[in-house]
């Protein structure tokens, strides 16, 4: 199923993998780890993207790879992350 603004329906077990990739590199396991398949509709915006979403004791801050959340990998994630 697609709903609007959502890619395909996404593999949870493969979202639970790129969170804990996260919680592992930033070392804080009391942090909100969200992690989502977006379309994008927007002129030069790959067509799907994964926005990881992280809420931790410093505040919000979201990461976007620009890829759908099958084809992530961990070295993706980690320049993402050390990349901002």
């Amino acid at each position: 199923m697609v709903l609007p603004g959502l890619g395909p329906r996404r593999d949870p077990q493969v979202a639970a993998q790129v969170r804990a990739w996260v919680l592992a590199e930033i070392g804080e396991e009391s942090a909100t780890v969200l992690v989502t398949e977006l379309t994008c509709t927007e002129p030069g915006c790959p067509p799907i993207e994964t926005v990881i979403g992280l809420l931790g004791t410093d505040g919000q801050t979201q990461y976007k790879i620009h890829k759908p959340l099958a084809e992530v990998s961990q070295a993706d994630v980690l320049e993402a992350l050390r990349s901002a």
